[in-house]
């Protein structure tokens, strides 16, 4: 376990780009539905209960909110996307506030995709996909709530959705996760630590490795 990560402190909230962190170091962004489970994973891997709010009603993460593992590397927590009993208007404006962030935010160096591992690849995700697809950004799957499934079944979501994914040109990887067992923690950590480590290469390393 890389004991880094539960160090993790809260730095801010904000509904827009302004107001956040200064753009450098590296950031990793936790995506997902708004019932995916993001809070509770974001606090299981960094062994603090509250780090992340958590709400019994799905949709209460609203804006980006920022946390600080190091003076160089930070988690984000986007808006929960896709609860239906959010006014549309509100959708549209948490939409906006992603597309501007994942666009515009230079320090963003991978995406952890929370999905819950019985309600897998909804529109959403696929989306994300591809925004990483373009962007050449790695992905992280995460697909949470494992227990809630025997384990045979949970495999076998998960060999489904490599299969589905197999054929996109992205740096990906994907696994089961419980907050509630706590299994999948050692495997989060290490693949967090290949989502920031590759652009801490200095710039004689990097050209070295071409």
């Amino acid at each position: 376990m890389n004991t880094m990560y539960t160090q993790a402190k809260f730095i801010n909230s904000s509904p827009h780009l302004k107001n956040t962190p200064e753009d450098q170091g590296l950031e990793v962004a936790f995506a997902g539905r708004s019932n995916a489970g993001k809070s509770s994973a974001i606090n299981t891997l960094t062994r603090q209960s509250a780090l992340a709010r958590i709400s019994k009603t799905p949709g209460r993460t609203q804006m980006l909110n920022f946390f600080e593992i190091n003076e160089r590397l930070r988690f984000v927590d986007l808006p929960g996307y896709g609860y239906a009993k959010v006014p549309v208007a509100v959708k549209k404006q948490w939409h906006e506030l992603m597309e501007t962030y994942l666009l515009q935010r230079k320090s963003l160096c991978g995406i952890v995709l929370v999905m819950d591992v019985r309600h897998p690849l909804t529109e959403f995700d696929w989306q994300m996909v591809e925004w990483c697809q373009h962007s050449q950004l790695p992905l992280h799957i995460l697909l949470t709530k494992a227990d809630k499934l025997n384990y045979g079944a949970a495999k076998n979501t998960l060999l489904q959705v490599q299969k589905e994914l197999q054929e996109c040109p992205l740096s990906l990887s994907l696994q089961l996760f419980s907050s509630l067992k706590k299994t999948g923690v050692d495997e989060l950590h290490h693949a967090l630590d290949r989502l920031f480590n590759p652009p801490l290469l200095s710039e004689p390393e990097a050209a070295a490795e071409v």
